[in-house]
């Protein structure tokens, strides 16, 4: 369908930049063929970026009303499959982050969190840190969606003590995997923790464990953290989970941050969504979240 165009209305994505060093910038990931419930997740990129222009980049402030016009953007388009060829995913993110400020990854599952977390993290890994919103803690053994906090930890050597996970859900892990985590000294914050004490808390938290060594952050935004309701393209969404005003403030706040050096958005199968495409939608509105809070840095 044609958008309607209005000069005053300028629409967002399409964002082209030959500057060498930009504030923000998006790249897809488009990881699937590990995953452990089968689907079309490598499809989720190429249909964001098709929603992005029913959407301005205009947000607000207590000050007003600001564009992120202002801001040097760019599209660096869609790598392969790490799952083919990790290593060289790893490259292909490292000189996508080198060139950004903030390095937004959509993916693909959730395979696609070490990929991005390493390159990004790039001669500072041994100082990162890993922030997840997540329902799951994906320290499975082996390769797949399920396994890339264990992986950055086993194979990368993530010191688990700069992990946080917030949003860990009851009925979607076990005893195993959570006593795994906590012996490992990572820090956990239930979805009834941050119901309890708010978003804006929880971030400010999770920034500064993350952060404490002085390294770069990476931060996994699992939209199946969400409630099924509104992200009925998660296969692993369930009901009582994030609403999306809380999706949407968690991308802002950890994009606010100048520890953020990168985040993913994970885990939706753009072939599995309602009619009216919400969780893609959702995706896309959570990138144009992240755009804002770098103009609040």
């Amino acid at each position: 369908m044609a958008l309607h165009h209005d000069p005053l209305w300028p629409r967002a994505g399409a964002w082209t930049s030959d500057a060498k060093r930009v504030d923000f910038g998006i790249i897809g990931v488009p990881t699937f063929s590990t995953s452990i419930t089968p689907g079309s997740t490598n499809l989720t990129p190429a249909a964001v970026r098709d929603v992005l222009p029913r959407y301005s980049e205009m947000s607000l402030e207590p000050s007003g009303a600001r564009s992120a016009d202002s801001l040097e953007r760019a599209d660096f388009g869609d790598i392969v499959d790490p799952d083919g060829d990790e290593a060289g995913a790893i490259e292909a993110i490292r000189a996508a982050a080198a060139r950004a400020r903030l390095l937004v990854a959509i993916g693909g599952d959730n395979a696609l969190t070490v990929p991005v977390a390493v390159g990004a993290w790039g001669d500072e890994a041994s100082t990162a840190g890993l922030i997840t919103v997540d329902a799951h803690l994906d320290v499975r053994h082996g390769r797949s969606n399920g396994s890339p906090v264990r992986r950055l930890v086993d194979e990368f050597g993530l010191d688990p003590s700069r992990i946080v996970q917030i949003g860990i859900a009851e009925f979607a892990n076990s005893v195993d995997y959570i006593e795994q985590v906590q012996a490992w000294g990572v820090t956990v914050i239930t979805r009834d923790d941050v119901e309890r004490r708010g978003v804006d808390a929880v971030v400010a938290e999770a920034l500064a464990i993350a952060g404490g060594a002085g390294g770069p952050i990476h931060v996994d935004l699992d939209i199946d953290a969400c409630d099924r309701s509104v992200a009925p393209a998660c296969p692993a969404s369930i009901p009582g989970g994030f609403t999306a005003y809380e999706m949407r403030r968690f991308a802002r706040r950890f994009a606010g941050s100048d520890a953020v050096r990168s985040i993913d958005l994970a885990e939706v199968d753009a072939a599995q969504d309602s009619a009216d495409g919400r969780t893609v939608r959702l995706t896309a509105l959570c990138v144009l979240e992240a755009l804002a809070g770098v103009l609040e840095r």
